[in-house]
């Protein structure tokens, strides 16, 4: 069968990688500098605006981990399996050390998370033995996953080992030190299985890697719509009727994301499958900025939190005279009266946080793409 350039293939590809990258550095923006004092998915009580914020950002980790599948797919490497399990090591290392910094600016080992980055280095090491088989078998493990982790809901028996695969519950493996697995792994591993048999889909002709990307991402929210209107399977937080219509909208799509529901994950992926078709067209064309982002992920990850977090200091600094909850590993939990700044702040914050990196992604990129010689960079 006739493949497409990999150039063509992939600026598709980093196009949407760069946007929920941006979207990304929103939520992380929203985390630092949002004055609400409610869960912004608690629809009895949150504002449209700031429950909108909040749920876009649900697309960047299944958009992410869906990718890192379909990369490995696409990678031309000999060595897969042994580059997916190194990398995906460095990223757990890197998850538990310089990514906490950025969050917590703390070395305080009394509270230890893993998040998306932890999610995505595990998800690789599954990957790197799932590879093995034929590619159809990891699809259709993922499948399985993906479909069916929602049947172990309410089945939790002891240990960390079942927190850390599906749970999320925090932990306790050493005295003293509290693991808190937001991103348990077990259905990010679907995830990236998925994406993995995605990578095969993006290596068809254009025309025909169009119409089965429109397929599947309409079919996959259709899905998503039946089986989120009985309320019988797929999430454990059912929608309910509310005093509006448009509260009733927003129960109906603010599914679970920790651990990720087998709906939550349709309702994200669906609609990124839909954007990536029209990606392939001319978005990633018309704004190639996105693109650069796209190429340089990981590196605008570990530089924007940080970067975020530094700007959320000095503006508390300025504006209050302290800033002590920045340092804190509770701070984005416990928020004391009167802290932070408004939505039009957090979109602000974000549009400077994502002009300034781009310079550094740019650089960043032409140097991944020119010195090809120099096998670390393949892990950044």
């Amino acid at each position: 069968m006739a493949t497409v350039p990999t150039r063509a293939r992939l600026e598709a590809v980093d196009w949407l990688r760069g946007l929920v990258i941006v979207l990304m550095a929103l939520d992380h923006a929203r985390d630092f500098f949002s004055n609400a004092h409610v869960n912004p998915t608690d629809v009895a009580h949150t504002t449209p605006a700031l429950f909108a914020t909040r749920w876009v950002t649900h697309f960047c980790a299944p958009v992410f981990v869906l990718l890192a599948g379909a990369g490995a797919r696409l990678s031309r490497r000999p060595d897969v399996p042994r580059f997916l399990l190194t990398r995906g090591l460095f990223l757990v290392v890197l998850e538990l050390t310089v990514v906490r910094f950025g969050w917590f600016f703390n070395v305080d080992y009394r509270v230890v998370v893993g998040q998306v980055i932890w999610a995505i280095g595990w998800s690789m090491v599954a990957l790197s033995a799932l590879v093995l088989l034929p590619a159809r078998v990891v699809t259709a493990v993922g499948i399985v996953i993906v479909a069916g982790h929602n049947l172990l809901d309410g089945r939790e028996p002891p240990g960390t080992l079942w927190a850390v695969l599906h749970t999320g519950r925090p932990v306790a493996p050493l005295p003293g030190v509290l693991f808190v697995p937001i991103y348990p792994v077990l259905a990010w591993i679907g995830v990236i299985a998925l994406g993995y048999g995605l990578g095969g889909v993006l290596q068809r002709p254009a025309a025909e890697r169009r119409r089965w990307l429109t397929v599947a991402g309409t079919a996959t929210l259709v899905g998503f719509v039946a089986l989120r209107a009985t309320n019988l399977y797929g999430d454990p937080q059912p929608w309910v009727p509310q005093p509006t219509v448009l509260r009733t909208l927003l129960s109906f799509v603010n599914t679970t994301k920790y651990p990720p529901s087998l709906l939550y994950l349709a309702m994200t992926l669906g609609p990124a499958l839909l954007v990536l078709a029209a990606a392939d067209v001319a978005l990633a064309r018309a704004t190639p900025a996105l693109v650069t982002y796209g190429r340089a992920p990981l590196f605008f990850y570990v530089l924007h939190l940080p970067l975020i977090h530094g700007l959320a200091v000095l503006a508390m600094l300025i504006r209050d005279g302290h800033a002590e909850m920045l340092f804190q590993d509770t701070f984005m939990a416990v928020r004391p009266p009167g802290y932070g700044f408004g939505l039009g702040v957090v979109y602000a914050v974000t549009a400077t946080v994502v002009v300034a990196l781009y310079p550094g992604c740019r650089w960043f990129a032409a140097l991944k793409a020119r010195r090809r010689d120099l096998t670390w960079l393949s892990y950044v």
